[in-house]
């Protein structure tokens, strides 16, 4: 799945670079935008007391990303286990690879603060993405 972005003033340091942090920003914005086109809402996993949370991520800066500069993420879902999601995701300026980024998250039960199996309608919905997994 592909996601644009475009970098705004707020987005970059003095020099008019996308400061490191708000890679991550981009990245969580595509995989949200995901699980949306999918049918799944942050506000409804909320609703259930769930969440994906970040447990692991694995980050590469290729090269800098600029004020105005018009950003496309590409997001794969690469790994699927009972309670994770390994997501290989990449930032691109045209056909320019800037960023890449190995994320795994981790299905959470929001009252108990621990993690759970991913439920079975996301589970099911998520599969379909990639029938390897």
């Amino acid at each position: 799945m592909n996601f644009l972005v475009r970098v705004y003033y707020e987005d970059t340091d003095a020099g008019g670079v996308v400061y490191h942090s708000n890679y991550l920003k981009f990245f969580e914005r595509a995989r949200t935008e995901f699980l949306r086109v999918y049918n799944f809402s942050q506000q409804e996993l909320f609703a259930q007391s769930l969440a994906f949370v970040v447990k692991r991520i694995e980050i590469e800066y290729k090269s800098p990303a600029r004020l105005d500069d018009l950003l496309n993420v590409e997001t794969i879902l690469s790994e699927f286990k009972k309670a994770t999601i390994v997501f290989q995701q990449k930032l691109y300026k045209s056909d320019i690879c800037l960023s890449s980024a190995t994320v795994t998250v981790a299905c959470v039960d929001l009252i108990k603060m621990k993690p759970i199996a991913i439920p079975d309608d996301i589970r099911q919905a998520l599969q379909k993405v990639n029938c390897s997994i």
